[in-house]
């Protein structure tokens, strides 16, 4: 199911996380040559980001709402 990006945050790792509309998280690394999103880097690129959308397999698994800042 798709739902919005509605913020971010960093895990104990220091990797991004989006968070969805739905309650979920989803990481969002940026990990070349396998996963390239160099938006995260950057205040202003997680910004232009706010409100785009991600497939959450969560939603789909009927899972609920994760916990904030997990």
């Amino acid at each position: 199911m798709l739902q919005p990006i509605t913020g971010f945050h960093q895990d104990e790792e220091g990797h991004w996380v989006a968070e969805l509309a739905c309650g979920h998280n989803q990481h969002v690394r940026h990990d070349p040559p396998w996963q390239s999103r160099p938006w995260t880097q950057t205040v202003e690129g997680r910004h232009r980001v706010l409100g785009q959308v991600l497939e959450c397999r969560k939603c789909d698994a009927g899972a609920p709402p994760d916990l904030p800042g997990v």
